[in-house]
């Protein structure tokens, strides 16, 4: 019996290696979800079936085809090389919850694994059902602290932008403050894991970043849209951060190699609306009629 069953997960595990001809993604990500279920599943308390799902080399999502390069997906580097798109058919929230109650579990332990789950949040643009959500939140906020390696702390930084626009809207959780404030310190250690320490000019949290810098900036962006957030994000530095973006940009901007390009447009974009949306409740505003009195 556990021979067969050993040759079952070697076959599953054969039929959702990135590397053969996949089947539907969708259908990839049932199998994953009926080995995790039974893996959970208190009757049987399957421990095998949960290491063979963690030697799945990658959950199915779909790449850009023009983003083929050398880049390992075990690269952090990879996350900024590619286009990562969902190719399956439409799909409600609640059908991924079960990722994120794994990602609860993996996140601590295997990185890889919680990269690759992060990676295919993403890819779907989607978030989870509201009943997850807050568990989603607190994953993410685990996820982008310091101590965690580069590729899951940018997967992570990549998840929660692609859900920015639920995240604007977050102080309706329980306990939104300590939320806030945990998520908002969460986002800059993703992109600054030292803030002391002086940036370098390579390596996965270099000095300037263009893909890097314009997710984190396209996130804080539609942050400061609800002032809500305000406080939290002046409050954990956000503002002298981008401040260091502008001196970063400049000096990338300036280099005769780059001057033929134009990717510095959308860095300065974002980096004027988050200032004026930032500032403009401290301005008062002078009136026309005032001037002419």
């Amino acid at each position: 019996m556990l021979v067969r069953r050993a040759r079952h997960f070697d076959v599953i595990c054969r039929v959702l290696d990135r590397n053969i001809l996949p089947p539907p993604e969708m259908w990839s990500l049932g199998v994953c979800l009926n080995i995790y279920s039974r893996a959970r599943s208190s009757q049987h308390n399957d421990r095998d079936s949960l290491a063979a799902l963690g030697k799945v080399r990658c959950f199915r999502f779909a790449v850009d085809a023009e983003s083929q390069s050398q880049w390992d997906p075990a690269d952090p580097a990879w996350l900024w090389q590619h286009q990562i798109s969902w190719q399956g058919k439409s799909h409600s929230p609640e059908n991924f919850d079960w990722l994120v109650d794994y990602l609860s579990n993996v996140c601590s332990n295997n990185y890889k694994t919680a990269g690759d789950i992060l990676v295919l949040l993403c890819s779907m643009r989607a978030s989870c059902s509201p009943a997850s959500q807050q568990l989603y939140i607190e994953k993410l906020i685990a996820c982008m602290g310091s101590i965690m390696p580069p590729r899951l702390r940018h997967a992570a930084l990549r998840a929660a932008h692609s859900i920015r626009e639920v995240l604007a809207s977050i102080d309706v959780v329980d306990d939104a403050d300590m939320m806030l404030t945990n998520f908002s310190s969460a986002i800059l250690t993703a992109v600054c894991p030292q803030p002391g320490a002086t940036p370098t000019s390579d390596g996965p949290d270099r000095f300037f970043h263009p893909s890097h810098d314009l997710c984190y900036l396209e996130l804080i962006f539609a942050l400061v849209r609800n002032s809500v957030w305000h406080p939290h994000l002046s409050g954990n530095s956000h503002i002298n951060w981008c401040s260091s973006i502008v001196a970063k940009s400049c000096h990338f901007h300036m280099n005769p190699w780059f001057k033929h390009f134009n990717a510095l447009q959308p860095h300065a974009f974002y980096l004027a609306g988050i200032f004026l949306r930032t500032t403009s409740e401290y301005v008062s505003v002078t009136s026309p009629s005032s001037i002419t009195e």
